[in-house]
C-alpha cells in the first residue's frame, strides 16, 4: 500500500498543480523508488501524506514524500521517488520546460527532511 500511496499523491499533486498543456504533454513514469519504512499503518488508521519535489534536472524529478498516520502525525514511512518525463506519442523520455522545473522544483515544506 505505501507505494500506492507515494504514486497516488505524486499523481494528484501533478494534477492539481501543473498547467493544462503540461499535463497534455508529458507522461510520468518511476524510474526508481526508495522507501524507508518507520512503522505499520493499522487496519482503521486514517493515512494523511505530504509530497514536493527536488532537485529536478530536463529528464528527471525527484519527489519526496511522507506517509503520517493522521490521529498522532507519527511518521509511517519516508519515500524518494526518481519521475522521468515521457512523450506521450513517442513513449521516448523528452525534456520538461523550464516553467515546469521552476513549479515543481522546490524546497521541501518547513520541517520536511529530506530522504
Amino acid at each position: 500500500m505505501y507505494v500506492r500511496w507515494v504514486q497516488d499523491i505524486a499523481i494528484a499533486h501533478w494534477r492539481a498543480a501543473a498547467p493544462a498543456d503540461a499535463q497534455a504533454a508529458l507522461v510520468w513514469v518511476v524510474a526508481r523508488h526508495e522507501i524507508d519504512y518507520k512503522h505499520p499503518a493499522l487496519l482503521g488508521d486514517t493515512i494523511l501524506a505530504r509530497t514536493w519535489v527536488g532537485p529536478a534536472t530536463r529528464l528527471a524529478f525527484e519527489r519526496n514524500t511522507e506517509i503520517l498516520r493522521a490521529a498522532d502525525r507519527k511518521l509511517l514511512a519516508r519515500a524518494r521517488t526518481i519521475w522521468v518525463p515521457l512523450d506521450p506519442r513517442t513513449g521516448r523520455p523528452c525534456e520538461v520546460s523550464a516553467e515546469v522545473r521552476e513549479r515543481f522544483s522546490a524546497p521541501a515544506p518547513a520541517g520536511a527532511p529530506t530522504p
